[in-house]
């Protein structure tokens, strides 16, 4: 008789052979691939889409600046604006 649960101190510590192999929500097999998203490779730093400050690389929306000033920000280091409900 095969003994499938190996547990130490609580954790599943099984062989890789017990589990099912790799699959989608549908039970069909995934194949690993390089680069399995759409699109450039974005780890590459060439293809990062960063901001620093109010300089951005893309040529999408810059920050939001839209909002309302909050009464008693006093000597505030993160901004004045608010966003979101204020109810």
């Amino acid at each position: 008789m095969a003994t499938y649960s190996k547990k130490m101190m609580g954790k599943e510590v099984g062989d890789a052979s017990v589990y099912a192999p790799p699959h989608d929500m549908k039970g069909q097999k995934v194949v690993a691939t390089e680069n399995p998203g759409s699109g450039p490779n974005m780890s590459r730093a060439n293809n990062v889409n960063m901001t620093v400050g109010n300089i951005n690389r893309s040529e999408g929306p810059g920050p939001k600046t839209s909002g309302i000033k909050m009464r008693g920000a006093g000597a505030a280091t993160k901004g004045v604006m608010s966003r979101g409900p204020m109810a």
